[in-house]
């Protein structure tokens, strides 16, 4: 193989390997596979092109006009010309594949599906940068900076993963980008031609064929560049280590907490209400948690992840506080009287192996947790919150929390809060459209107190409003985005949460929005599953002598608290309906349609009621007609990645059985194939065979280096003396017992060897490198006849014109 296809080779794996961090973003993974493949053709095309030879500026032309094609014969062949060229509908449907595909970036939480938008991305993406990567280090010879996209493209995927892409995918990103510099090096080495010695046998002239296309042992620089290489590798996986940590990654938490044992420390954190549209619009409703409680209701089981009390018009998001060492009993709840009928509840939670995020789901109010790892307790808003990376991945853990049972009445006459408290939770924006204050004032017109004012608020987004509910609708935080909610009266609880809240304010109610999971669907054995659809926002209103208060004014999610109906025992009040049902208040026995509502229902198209399934929607229809060849195609490729590193080991296998097998019938190629697995199996364990040698000197050198035992010392010789027998005797005689003789060496060879070289010897053999010659110099050979060949010459004088360089006369 040529240096520059070396190098285009070497460019496809470093493209390839960063964009293996990519994988942990969607599911499945079947999208590399194409990926790879596609670039596979890209670089076959540019070697060609190189080979014939075109300009640089032609070389690329070419490559992007082949990836043109290859992509629309991927995503449009329908649409395009002949299935292959890209006309008008299919440039429009390319527009809406990549239209659809930005939106489901938007709207599915990380692994999203690989939907037909998302996989053109994907893959247009990775064959971008393997385009610039090979045009920047083979087509203008420059590796260094094709450093720059392979470094965009791990960034990217190590931003948007949850907690980073991992150390082994940068360490596989970073050996791919290494492998790509080495080769380079190589190439630029191997122009000018072997002036660099490789150690005391190096640089000699006898070394035959294949150390000549090999260009000799490993030249010097270039050892030192590896050593160079995996020194900067090192360092840059051992610095982040011992540094401090920076955060969870790009949608983490970042703190300056203290560290364990410090009491102090602040906890300053991105908004986590990223992906709560995403977790929403899932397509599979994976299970987020488990948790078995010794509450008889599980109506009010909300369980809280942080609170969002600061509005500063743009968006809702927690305020920095302190934090501190988890206490062995939390504080009693903010503003909660003795007065207050309440049940001490014991949970025991497990979170999934997948779910991992800094803030620690938990019931309002927790009064006890156990839990081990790094977490802090922010006290304002009673929550959990990881230090240092602790997040919720696989945790099991147990909540003692409190269940607050307010009456209306206790609600309706509770006092003004303290005046900071006032002060912090009602400020507003100036950027407020004043539409908000005034609606507040017009849907509680007539409310004599804070609570009245709070149940009409409530009622009006549930019941009599108007409001339908539809995750589909952009999501929002600002001003703007409340008053075009207040308009169009669509959206989600990110919507309905975020308006009260600002409505409440407005009134001089104490507010605040509460993000987390609402309580779940039980399960036959007990225990509560929660699951990505689950995940709810929802305000929290402060009242003294209660504390904050959970309201609910979602359509069709989670349940209304008892204490939003007033104390009537005399008559009912015929303008407000029953309390309905919760998810959790009619145990299932199996998962339901639809996270809002009761088994064997689903939603109706507003969302604000639940109707009955079809007889045969509550049942998913089997896989069975689906095709089964792109789990065939996985499965063959995934074996065959499985394969490549052991392909060495079983070559070499191969070849020593053939050698010591045989053929019986002719005795001097069995004693010079015996020979030759010898000084193979020497190379194998370090000892470079020399061409230059006699058999009795090369065995007598191999026998020195490895300072062989008595018995492989003899053998050695005896193979020798066999060689030396058959080639230099009148009437060379057959002999036996050679193969067992190889083998004594072999052991010999092992027996003297570090358990390193013995691995190396078997699981990559020095030898295994004759099979790399062999194909290149059958590729030279095909390439040679190809080169010849009439219609091959024809065609290159017809492309001599398009050659760099100066035009004769």
């Amino acid at each position: 193989m040529s240096g520059r296809a070396r190098l285009a080779l070497c460019a496809a794996v470093a493209t390839l390997c960063a964009a293996g961090a990519l994988l942990p973003l969607v599911e499945p993974i079947s999208w590399l596979i194409q990926a790879a493949v596609l670039l596979a053709l890209l670089t076959g095309v540019g070697a060609a092109a190189r080979r014939v030879p075109l300009a640089g500026p032609l070389v690329i032309g070419v490559q992007l006009l082949a990836g043109v094609l290859l992509m629309t014969l991927l995503f449009t062949p329908g649409e395009a010309i002949l299935g292959l060229l890209p006309g008008p509908d299919a440039l429009a449907e390319f527009g809406r594949l990549v239209q659809a595909g930005v939106r489901d970036v938007g709207r599915y939480a990380i692994p999203a599906p690989v939907t037909p938008g998302i996989r053109l991305l994907l893959i247009a993406g990775v064959l971008v940068i393997g385009l610039i990567v090979d045009a920047l280090a083979v087509t203008y010879r420059s590796a260094a900076p094709a450093g720059l996209p392979l470094l965009a493209l791990y960034s990217v995927a190590a931003g948007l993963s949850q907690g980073g892409a991992g150390w082994l995918r940068f360490l596989i990103a970073a050996a791919g980008y290494l492998l790509l510099l080495l080769a380079e090096g190589r190439d630029r080495l191997s122009q000018w031609g072997r002036v660099f010695g490789g150690g005391a046998d190096a640089g000699r002239p006898d070394r035959g064929p294949g150390f000549a296309a090999l260009g000799g042992p490993v030249l010097a620089p270039v050892r030192t560049g590896r050593r160079i290489g995996a020194l900067v590798l090192g360092i840059a996986l051992v610095v982040p280590a011992l540094l401090p940590s920076l955060g969870g990654g790009l949608f983490g938490t970042g703190g300056s907490g203290a560290g364990p044992g410090g009491g102090g420390g602040t906890i300053s954190a991105v908004n986590p209400l990223v992906s709560l549209q995403d977790s929403l619009n899932q397509p599979e409703d994976k299970e987020v948690l488990n948790y078995r409680t010794t509450a008889a209701d599980t109506r009010g089981m909300y369980l809280r992840i942080v609170a969002l009390d600061q509005f500063d018009g743009t968006t809702w998001k927690p305020s920095e506080r302190t934090v501190t060492d988890v206490p062995e009993r939390l504080p009693q709840p903010t503003g909660l009287s003795p007065a207050v009928d309440l049940d001490r509840v014991n949970t025991s939670i497990s979170t999934a192996e997948w779910y991992a995020q800094n803030w620690l789901p938990l019931p309002y109010p927790a009064s006890k947790v156990d839990i081990s790892g790094r977490w802090r307790f922010e006290p304002q808003g009673r929550t959990l919150v990881g230090d240092r990376g602790q997040n919720t991945h696989g945790l099991q853990y147990q909540v003692e929390s409190l269940q607050v049972r307010p009456t209306s009445r206790q609600l309706a006459a509770a006092p003004a809060p303290p005046a900071d408290l006032l002060r912090e939770y009602t400020k507003v924006p100036r950027s407020l459209p004043p539409v908000v204050r005034s609606t507040a004032r017009q849907v509680t017109r007539g409310a004599p107190t804070a609570y009245a004012r709070a149940v009409k608020l409530q009622d009006w987004f549930a019941l009599s409003g108007g409001f339908s509910y539809n995750t589909e609708v952009r999501a929002g935080s600002g001003s703007e985005a409340i008053a075009r909610f207040l308009r169009q009266k669509e959206g989600f609880c990110v919507h309905f949460s975020f308006s009260m809240a600002a409505m409440a304010r407005t009134l001089g109610i104490p507010a605040r929005v509460a993000v987390g999971f609402t309580p779940g669907t039980k399960q036959p054995d007990g225990t509560t599953s929660v699951g990505l659809k689950d995940a709810h926002a929802w305000p929290e209103l402060y009242f003294q002598g209660i504390g904050w208060t959970r309201f609910e004014p979602t359509p069709s999610r989670g349940s209304v608290p008892d204490y939003a109906y007033p104390d009537t025992p005399d008559a009912p009040d015929p303008g407000r309906p029953d309390p309905a049902p919760s998810r959790s208040a009619a145990p299932s026995e199996g998962p339901s349609a639809n996270p809002s509502c009761g088994p064997g229902e689903r939603r109706s198209g507003s969302g604000s009621a639940c109707v009955p399934l079809p007889a045969e929607a509550g049942t998913r229809p089997p896989d069975g007609g689906s095709s089964p060849w792109p789990a065939v195609v996985t499965a063959l490729a995934a074996l065959l990645v499985l394969m490549l590193p052991t392909g060495p080991l079983l070559w070499r296998l191969r070849i020593r059985s053939g050698r010591l097998a045989g053929p019986h019938d002719d005795p001097t190629a069995a004693t010079l194939a015996a020979w030759r697995e010898l000084l193979d199996t020497a190379w194998d364990f370090g000892i470079l065979p020399d061409e230059s040698l006699t058999p009795r000197k090369a065995a007598e050198r191999i026998i020195r280096i490895r300072d062989l035992p008595p018995e492989s010392a003899g053998a050695a010789r005896r193979v020798a003396a066999a060689v030396e027998q058959v080639l230099y005797a009148p009437h060379p005689q057959p002999v036996s017992g050679l193969a067992l003789d190889v083998e004594q060496v072999r052991s010999g060879l092992r027996a003297g060897a570090s358990r390193g070289l013995r691995l190396r010897a078997r699981l990559a053999p020095r030898s295994a490198v004759r099979l790399r010659w062999a194909w290149s110099a059958r590729w030279s050979a095909l390439l040679l006849r190809c080169r010849t060949s009439r219609p091959v010459a024809t065609a290159r004088r017809a492309l001599a014109a398009l050659r760099p360089g100066p035009r004769r006369a």
